[in-house]
Protein backbone atom coordinates (compact mmCIF):
# COMPACT_ATOMS: atom_id res chain seq x y z
CA UNK A 1 0.00 0.00 0.00
CA UNK A 2 1.47 3.38 -1.00
CA UNK A 3 2.02 6.15 1.55
CA UNK A 4 -0.70 8.46 0.16
CA UNK A 5 -3.39 5.76 0.37
CA UNK A 6 -2.22 4.81 3.85
CA UNK A 7 -2.54 8.44 4.94
CA UNK A 8 -6.08 8.73 3.51
CA UNK A 9 -7.22 5.57 5.28
CA UNK A 10 -5.65 6.63 8.57
CA UNK A 11 -7.56 9.91 8.45
CA UNK A 12 -11.02 8.35 8.07
CA UNK A 13 -11.37 7.13 11.67
CA UNK A 14 -10.70 10.50 13.35
CA UNK A 15 -12.97 12.18 10.80
CA UNK A 16 -15.80 9.78 11.64
CA UNK A 17 -15.34 10.39 15.36
CA UNK A 18 -15.40 14.17 14.86
CA UNK A 19 -18.58 14.02 12.76
CA UNK A 20 -20.35 11.86 15.32
CA UNK A 21 -19.38 14.03 18.27
CA UNK A 22 -20.19 17.26 16.43
CA UNK A 23 -23.71 15.93 15.88
CA UNK A 24 -24.07 14.95 19.54
CA UNK A 25 -24.46 11.24 18.72
CA UNK A 26 -23.40 8.31 20.87
CA UNK A 27 -21.99 5.14 19.33
CA UNK A 28 -25.20 3.41 20.36
CA UNK A 29 -27.39 5.98 18.57
CA UNK A 30 -25.28 5.80 15.41
CA UNK A 31 -25.37 1.98 15.53
CA UNK A 32 -29.17 2.07 15.68
CA UNK A 33 -29.29 4.41 12.66
CA UNK A 34 -26.78 2.59 10.45
CA UNK A 35 -27.17 -1.04 11.50
CA UNK A 36 -23.42 -1.19 12.18
CA UNK A 37 -22.49 -2.65 15.57
CA UNK A 38 -21.10 -0.44 18.32
CA UNK A 39 -17.87 -2.46 18.41
CA UNK A 40 -17.35 -2.03 14.66
CA UNK A 41 -17.99 1.71 14.86
CA UNK A 42 -15.56 2.01 17.76
CA UNK A 43 -12.85 0.13 15.88
CA UNK A 44 -13.42 2.23 12.76
CA UNK A 45 -13.02 5.47 14.70
CA UNK A 46 -9.90 4.26 16.49
CA UNK A 47 -8.31 3.01 13.26
CA UNK A 48 -8.29 -0.62 14.39
CA UNK A 49 -10.56 -1.58 11.48
CA UNK A 50 -10.05 -0.59 7.86
CA UNK A 51 -13.03 1.27 6.35
CA UNK A 52 -14.88 -0.37 3.47
CA UNK A 53 -17.65 0.92 1.21
CA UNK A 54 -20.32 -1.20 2.91
CA UNK A 55 -19.46 0.61 6.15
CA UNK A 56 -18.80 4.10 4.81
CA UNK A 57 -21.95 4.44 2.68
CA UNK A 58 -24.44 4.07 5.59
CA UNK A 59 -22.25 6.34 7.71
CA UNK A 60 -22.23 9.03 5.01
CA UNK A 61 -26.03 8.78 4.83
CA UNK A 62 -26.39 8.99 8.61
CA UNK A 63 -24.16 12.06 8.81
CA UNK A 64 -25.72 13.61 5.66
CA UNK A 65 -22.35 14.17 3.99
CA UNK A 66 -20.91 13.13 0.64
CA UNK A 67 -18.79 9.99 0.65
CA UNK A 68 -15.70 11.94 -0.47
CA UNK A 69 -15.97 14.05 2.69
CA UNK A 70 -15.29 10.90 4.69
CA UNK A 71 -12.34 9.75 2.61
CA UNK A 72 -10.85 13.20 1.89
CA UNK A 73 -10.76 12.74 -1.87
CA UNK A 74 -8.29 14.94 -3.81
CA UNK A 75 -9.51 18.45 -4.59
CA UNK A 76 -11.40 18.94 -7.86
CA UNK A 77 -10.16 22.50 -8.35
CA UNK A 78 -13.63 23.99 -7.89
CA UNK A 79 -13.65 26.03 -4.64
CA UNK A 80 -17.43 25.73 -4.39
CA UNK A 81 -17.05 21.99 -3.73
CA UNK A 82 -14.59 22.46 -0.85
CA UNK A 83 -16.29 24.38 1.90
CA UNK A 84 -14.25 25.26 4.98
CA UNK A 85 -16.14 24.64 8.25
CA UNK A 86 -15.57 26.94 11.19
CA UNK A 87 -15.55 25.14 14.53
CA UNK A 88 -16.80 27.10 17.51
CA UNK A 89 -15.51 26.70 21.05
CA UNK A 90 -18.87 25.35 22.25
CA UNK A 91 -18.78 22.42 19.80
CA UNK A 92 -20.92 24.03 17.08
CA UNK A 93 -19.90 24.03 13.41
CA UNK A 94 -20.54 26.81 10.89
CA UNK A 95 -20.14 26.16 7.15
CA UNK A 96 -20.34 29.29 4.94
CA UNK A 97 -22.17 28.43 1.71
CA UNK A 98 -21.92 31.85 0.03
CA UNK A 99 -19.44 34.70 -0.16
CA UNK A 100 -21.44 37.74 -1.20
CA UNK A 101 -20.42 40.82 0.87
CA UNK A 102 -23.36 43.12 1.51
CA UNK A 103 -25.91 40.55 0.35
CA UNK A 104 -27.76 37.64 1.93
CA UNK A 105 -25.28 35.21 3.47
CA UNK A 106 -26.10 31.50 3.67
CA UNK A 107 -24.65 29.11 6.23
CA UNK A 108 -25.12 25.54 7.30
CA UNK A 109 -25.07 25.30 11.09
CA UNK A 110 -24.70 22.32 13.39
CA UNK A 111 -25.53 23.79 16.79
CA UNK A 112 -24.42 22.09 20.00
CA UNK A 113 -26.40 22.49 23.25
CA UNK A 114 -25.66 25.72 25.11
CA UNK A 115 -27.31 28.18 27.46
CA UNK A 116 -29.62 30.82 25.91
CA UNK A 117 -28.24 34.34 25.64
CA UNK A 118 -30.39 36.86 23.79
CA UNK A 119 -28.67 39.26 21.39
CA UNK A 120 -29.72 42.10 19.07
CA UNK A 121 -28.11 43.50 15.92
CA UNK A 122 -29.08 44.98 12.57
CA UNK A 123 -30.23 42.53 9.94
CA UNK A 124 -32.84 39.94 9.04
CA UNK A 125 -32.59 36.17 9.47
CA UNK A 126 -34.21 33.03 8.11
CA UNK A 127 -33.78 29.62 9.77
CA UNK A 128 -34.68 26.26 8.17
CA UNK A 129 -34.39 23.12 10.30
CA UNK A 130 -32.70 20.20 8.53
CA UNK A 131 -32.53 17.76 11.45
CA UNK A 132 -33.29 17.82 15.15
CA UNK A 133 -35.35 20.37 17.06
CA UNK A 134 -34.59 24.08 17.21
CA UNK A 135 -35.57 26.28 20.13
CA UNK A 136 -36.15 29.87 19.03
CA UNK A 137 -36.59 32.73 21.50
CA UNK A 138 -37.85 36.09 20.19
CA UNK A 139 -38.24 38.68 22.90
CA UNK A 140 -40.68 37.33 25.46
CA UNK A 141 -41.90 34.50 23.22
CA UNK A 142 -40.42 31.20 22.12
CA UNK A 143 -41.26 28.16 20.02
CA UNK A 144 -39.79 24.82 18.96
CA UNK A 145 -39.22 24.17 15.26
CA UNK A 146 -38.91 20.66 13.82
CA UNK A 147 -37.29 19.36 10.61
CA UNK A 148 -38.82 21.07 7.57
CA UNK A 149 -40.05 24.12 9.48
CA UNK A 150 -38.77 27.66 8.98
CA UNK A 151 -38.69 30.97 10.84
CA UNK A 152 -37.81 34.52 9.82
CA UNK A 153 -37.37 37.58 12.00
CA UNK A 154 -35.86 41.04 12.33
CA UNK A 155 -32.64 40.69 14.34
CA UNK A 156 -33.27 43.99 16.15
CA UNK A 157 -35.66 41.91 18.23
CA UNK A 158 -33.79 40.23 21.13
CA UNK A 159 -33.31 36.65 19.98
CA UNK A 160 -31.53 33.33 20.52
CA UNK A 161 -31.73 29.94 18.84
CA UNK A 162 -30.20 26.56 19.58
CA UNK A 163 -31.05 22.90 20.27
CA UNK A 164 -34.37 22.32 22.00
CA UNK A 165 -32.92 19.34 23.88
CA UNK A 166 -29.55 17.74 24.64
CA UNK A 167 -28.91 16.74 21.00
CA UNK A 168 -27.37 18.92 18.29
CA UNK A 169 -29.64 20.55 15.70
CA UNK A 170 -28.75 21.12 12.04
CA UNK A 171 -30.10 24.17 10.22
CA UNK A 172 -29.72 26.32 7.15
CA UNK A 173 -29.18 29.90 8.29
CA UNK A 174 -29.66 32.93 6.03
CA UNK A 175 -28.69 36.40 7.16
CA UNK A 176 -29.25 39.58 5.21
CA UNK A 177 -29.29 43.37 5.57
CA UNK A 178 -32.23 44.87 7.43
CA UNK A 179 -35.17 45.32 5.07
CA UNK A 180 -34.50 42.15 3.07
CA UNK A 181 -37.45 39.80 3.35
CA UNK A 182 -38.49 36.64 1.54
CA UNK A 183 -40.95 37.17 -1.31
CA UNK A 184 -43.33 34.25 -1.91
CA UNK A 185 -44.05 34.02 -5.64
CA UNK A 186 -46.19 30.87 -5.66
CA UNK A 187 -48.65 29.25 -3.30
CA UNK A 188 -50.60 25.99 -3.51
CA UNK A 189 -54.16 26.07 -4.91
CA UNK A 190 -56.77 26.61 -2.23
CA UNK A 191 -58.28 23.21 -3.04
CA UNK A 192 -54.97 21.27 -3.10
CA UNK A 193 -55.75 18.03 -1.22
CA UNK A 194 -52.38 17.78 0.54
CA UNK A 195 -51.84 21.41 1.46
CA UNK A 196 -52.58 23.13 4.73
CA UNK A 197 -52.57 26.83 5.43
CA UNK A 198 -52.10 26.94 9.17
CA UNK A 199 -51.22 30.56 10.01
CA UNK A 200 -48.28 31.35 12.26
CA UNK A 201 -49.05 31.82 15.96
CA UNK A 202 -50.11 35.45 16.42
CA UNK A 203 -47.87 35.87 19.47
CA UNK A 204 -44.74 34.84 17.52
CA UNK A 205 -44.85 36.64 14.19
CA UNK A 206 -41.37 35.49 13.23
CA UNK A 207 -42.52 31.87 12.86
CA UNK A 208 -43.69 30.66 9.47
CA UNK A 209 -45.33 27.27 8.91
CA UNK A 210 -43.57 25.70 5.93
CA UNK A 211 -46.76 24.05 4.69
CA UNK A 212 -48.14 27.49 3.92
CA UNK A 213 -45.44 28.07 1.31
CA UNK A 214 -45.54 24.72 -0.48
Amino acid sequence: MDAELEQILDGIGPRLRTLRRDRGLTLEALAATTGISVSTLSRLESGRRRPTLDLLIPLARAHRVALDQLVAAPATGDPRVHLTPVRKGNGSILVPLTQYPGRVQVFKHVLAPREPKLVTHDGYEWLYVLAGQLRLILGEHECTLHAGEVAEFDTREPHWFGPADTSAVEILHLFGPRGDQAVVRTRPPATHPTSTTTPPPPELSGYVDTDAGR
